[in-house]
């Protein structure tokens, strides 16, 4: 009989080398399992031929069981990403190309960053593929959110660039929503002099955002202001936020355009919730409306 030996451990006997090499192909090589791409035996079974009691155990199964330890098995699958962002994946590349195909076809206006990637793994449980209905289904959702999220983007871009500038400084945000209730200029009794900014009444807690990026150079309270952020924005511009409840910034902090820095409150000399807007430049104090709230 044959010997047969695995990376030098004896496993087994056979009578049939070749009956031996077709069970181990049809056991090992011909594994009927989803995405495998190639089986490679590090070690290929050894065989001596050797004189032996007919009653001997052959272990046919234990010479298989051997051979298959010692394989390497490599799948594949396919990712399909939307704009590099891995969405699902896919057994086979027709099924990849299906969903690509049928997503690129139901958005024809749409110019789509749809891509395949082939995948190789030798870890099975890292596989995740979904069948071909859901991947069409999960992509086509990701693609309507990529068009509503740029279609977004667009207008935000569009809104900014028809916002005012001062200096080259683009004011791209107003800090909050609500009711003039003071404006520059006019008199009162509550103030010794006339008004140097802009009064929006709005509810207590109402974020306030910065109307453009630049660095907080003051934020504490200061007298008639209340709890009050002071913005440079550069190139001779500043803005001030006065009477808000809370303070979220700190001197020396740089900020975003459209960030909150604060929230509207009624501190210092204030008569009910607003924000006290004031645009400087050069330090004299401007008509917030000429820029904004028009």
């Amino acid at each position: 009989m044959y010997k047969v030996s695995v990376s030098g451990t004896e496993v087994g006997y056979i009578q049939n080398k070749q009956a031996l090499e077709e069970m181990v192909r049809e056991s090992v090589i011909g594994k009927d399992e989803k995405n495998i791409d190639t089986i490679d035996i590090k070690t290929k079974p050894e065989y001596e031929l050797k004189f032996v009691d007919k009653m001997v155990d052959t272990k046919q199964e234990k010479i298989i069981e051997a051979v298959e330890q010692d394989v390497i098995i490599t799948y594949k699958y396919y990712e399909i990403a939307v704009n590099n962002e891995v969405i699902d994946s896919v057994d086979t590349i027709e099924e990849a190309e299906d969903v690509v195909n049928q997503v690129k076809e139901q958005n024809q206006e749409q110019r789509l960053d749809l891509s395949i990637v082939e995948k190789y793994t030798e870890k099975k449980e890292e596989i995740q593929t979904a069948n071909l209905e859901v991947a069409k289904n999960d992509v086509q959702t990701k693609v309507r959110q990529k068009i509503e999220e740029k279609q977004k983007q667009e207008k935000e871009e569009e809104r900014i660039n028809s916002m005012p500038e001062i200096n080259g400084i683009k004011l791209a945000y107003t800090p909050v929503s609500g009711t003039i209730s003071s404006r520059y200029g006019v008199s009162s009794r509550i103030r010794s002099s006339n008004h140097t900014g802009l009064d929006i009444a709005t509810a207590t807690g109402t974020p306030i955002k910065v109307v453009a990026a630049g660095t907080v150079t003051h934020a504490s309270y200061q007298g008639a202001y209340g709890n009050l952020v002071k913005v440079n924005h550069g190139n001779g511009l500043e803005t001030w936020y006065a009477h808000t409840s809370k303070i979220y910034v700190s001197v020396g902090q740089k900020v975003e355009a459209g960030e909150v820095i604060a929230a509207v409150g009624s501190t210092g000399n204030s008569t009910g919730s607003h924000l006290h807007l004031e645009i400087r430049i050069n330090g004299e104090h401007v008509n917030p409306q000429e820029y904004l709230y028009r």
